[in-house]
């Protein structure tokens, strides 16, 4: 079973349509270790959080599950 490592990215409005998910796929091949490397990019308008402000990471989950 292989591991999908994608990072849930929120864009500041200025950079919405300037960065594209090659651009930081690019980055992150230059400045990480393959490891640590995303191998997926998804756009999302905010994070899910909880009551005390701490990101749900089971519900990013599930959206990558659902996709």
């Amino acid at each position: 079973m292989s591991l999908r490592n994608v990072s849930f990215i929120v864009l500041l409005p200025q950079y919405v349509n300037e960065i594209t998910e090659a651009d930081i796929l690019s980055f992150c091949r230059e400045n990480m270790a393959a490891c640590k490397r995303p191998s997926a990019i998804a756009f999302v308008d905010s994070l899910p959080k909880s009551g005390a402000g701490k990101v749900l990471r089971r519900v990013l989950k599930e959206r990558e599950k659902g996709n």
